[in-house]
């Protein structure tokens, strides 16, 4: 795919809505970056987790202790992921460089990697979202029809009910196959890898082969092979259900659209900004539990806008935002329940698995 440019002639949105954001901060005399209910949370569930393992190695339980413990554990990595190593990934966990490299790395620590994931998710996704082709986030897999311009296939009727078991696999593929492919490759999709430094290969390396010692050989030789296995698919299943299902009630959803370049300019026809919002939907903002576990991120639009502002500020400048939208005539798309999303997410991908009539 050539490279999709977006309208730059007019940024009178993303200009009014810039404006007022940062006067929020001025205002308030607020860093944009994470606070202390942030740093809480890091000292909260990494702690957690290193527990859990622990015990899961060491403990005396039965076998149904085991299964509870197991998915406690992959919905502790879950929140490490959204809450922790998203915000560094991005560089608004800290003000300091070197704290977001080292709380990003929490990445590697759940298998994956924490370099690729940034071209994958920060430059591609939040830059191209729902643009189909260069967008990895969406269309990843062929049997799952994900934007009404990739192909149509029979399979795809059933997508509704069998994409749920496909989700609580996907962790499982981003650290066995996804990130291999990639690596190798040097390519995201159509996107190329332009450099790796000698650093990333070590640390891409040195990540992989402690994560095998540490998730596989190791409670393998502790608890059998037979009791690891069960353990460790619970725990990827509740983590890729989890991180997945997420993204997913962002934008694959029936209040979401997918804008399409010119075919002869390739270009898009709003701004970036405007684009992000119109392709992004917010849910459950009212919802202050999942707001504290989702590390912000059913504040979609807000995040897509300013992804280089902590979550924690998020329900603060949600309303200058909505606002903003108002003032533009631009759609604020928000599910008021995490309920109401999920069957929107239902319903958008049963709608994509209907036959294309010609």
């Amino acid at each position: 795919m050539n490279r999709v440019v977006f309208k730059n002639t007019d940024h009178r949105f993303f200009n009014s809505v810039k404006n007022s954001v940062d006067e929020y901060f001025y205002t308030h005399k607020l860093k944009k970056t994470g606070n202390s209910s942030l740093y809480i949370k890091a000292f909260l569930f990494i702690p957690f987790a290193v527990f859990l393992y622990v015990f899961l190695l060491f403990g005396n339980y039965s076998a149904v202790t085991g299964v509870i413990i197991s998915i406690l554990f992959g919905l502790s990595l879950s929140i490490i992921a959204i809450n922790i190593m998203h915000d560094a990934c991005h560089g608004s966990f800290s003000e300091k460089k070197w704290v977001n490299s080292l709380m990003g790395l929490t990445m590697n620590a759940l298998g994956s990697n924490a370099f690729l994931w940034k071209i994958k998710h920060n430059i591609l996704h939040h830059t191209y979202t729902n643009i189909y082709g260069i967008d990895n986030d969406i269309a990843a897999w062929p049997i799952l029809r994900q934007s009404p311009a990739q192909k149509w296939k029979p399979l795809h009727r059933y997508q509704f009910l069998y994409m749920f078991p496909l989700y609580g696999i996907s962790t499982l593929v981003w650290m066995f196959a996804d990130d291999f492919v990639k690596y190798f490759s040097k390519k995201i999709s159509s996107t190329p890898i332009n450099k790796i430094s000698l650093l990333e290969h070590f640390l891409f390396w040195i990540s992989k082969i402690f994560y095998f010692i540490f998730y596989m050989v190791v409670p393998a030789a502790l608890l059998g092979w037979q009791d690891w296995l069960i353990g460790f698919l619970i725990v990827h299943f509740t983590m890729g259900f989890c991180l997945t299902i997420v993204f997913q009630l962002a934008h694959l959803v029936t209040n979401t659209h997918f804008e399409a370049p010119g075919k002869d300019t390739n270009e898009l026809r709003s701004e970036w900004a405007i684009h992000e919002v119109i392709t992004t939907s917010n849910f459950a903002t009212e919802n202050k539990i999942i707001s504290w576990l989702l590390g912000g991120l059913n504040f979609q639009i807000e995040h897509h806008l300013f992804p280089r502002i902590s979550h924690v500020h998020y329900p603060a400048i949600s309303s200058i935002i909505k606002n903003e939208c108002n003032r533009h005539q631009l759609p604020y798309n928000c599910y008021p329940t995490l309920n109401e999303a999920f069957i929107s997410h239902i319903r958008f991908m049963k709608e994509l698995g209907k036959e294309e009539k010609l």
